[in-house]
Parts: C-alpha cells; sequence; structure tokens
C-alpha cells in the first residue's frame, strides 16, 4: 500500500515562500508520475503540478507558472513544491499524488492512484 505524507503548509503573507514536501512509501518504484492538486472551500479539486518520474518532465497549472516549481528527489522518493510570490487565490488544502503504469501525465485528479491527506496553505493578504 503506497502512504503519502505531505508536510510544509502554514500561514504565509502575500508575496511569501513555502516549499511543501510529500514523501511516499510502499510500492513507488514503479510509478509514473506525481502531482500536486489544490483544493479551496467549495470548489473542485484542481491540477497544480505534475512530474514524471523517469524523465524528470514538469508540467505547471498556467495559474501557478513562473510561480511555483515541481521537483523530486528520486532517492528520498520525495517530490517538492517551491511556491514563490504567493498570492490569496493560492489559499486551499494542497495535496499530492501518484500515478502508476504507463501513460501521459496527467493533469486530471481521475489519472493518480493514491492521494495524501493534505496540507493546508493559508495566504493573507
Amino acid at each position: 500500500q503506497v502512504q503519502l505524507v505531505e508536510s510544509g503548509g502554514g500561514l504565509v503573507q502575500a508575496g511569501g515562500s513555502l516549499r511543501l514536501s510529500c514523501a511516499a512509501s510502499g510500492h513507488t518504484f514503479s510509478s509514473y508520475a506525481m502531482g500536486w492538486f489544490r483544493q479551496a472551500p467549495g470548489k473542485e479539486r484542481e491540477f497544480v503540478a505534475a512530474i514524471s518520474w523517469s524523465s524528470g518532465s514538469t508540467y505547471h497549472a498556467r495559474s501557478v507558472k513562473g510561480r511555483f516549481t515541481i521537483s523530486r528527489d528520486n532517492a528520498k522518493n520525495t517530490v517538492y513544491l517551491q511556491m514563490n510570490s504567493l498570492k490569496p487565490e493560492d489559499t486551499a488544502t494542497y495535496y499530492c499524488a501518484v500515478a502508476y503504469g504507463p501513460g501521459s501525465v496527467s493533469t486530471a485528479t481521475s489519472g493518480y492512484d493514491y492521494w495524501g491527506q493534505g496540507t493546508q496553505v493559508t495566504v493573507s493578504s
């Protein structure tokens, strides 16, 4: 059973930075991609960023491109989300997820097999 544990969330002022971490354990050696999603109260869960575990190719949502960066540490089975120039509209619970099997890296929640419990990010104005 795969387990994903997020950390690094918190309260930050607008313009500040946070780095989220997601540590994976279990049968992760065959994972294809890992992604970050977020969900604000009353809204659907939305794609933020994803990374191919094998190639390292990255994908970022248009709303965060240039401000957020996804990266990975293969040796630690950990994926990171560096968030800079945070805005109040970035306030949400952030979830990491892992996808197994061949295929393109997905920006849809349905493309992922396991999810973490989420970490809260609050950006004050």
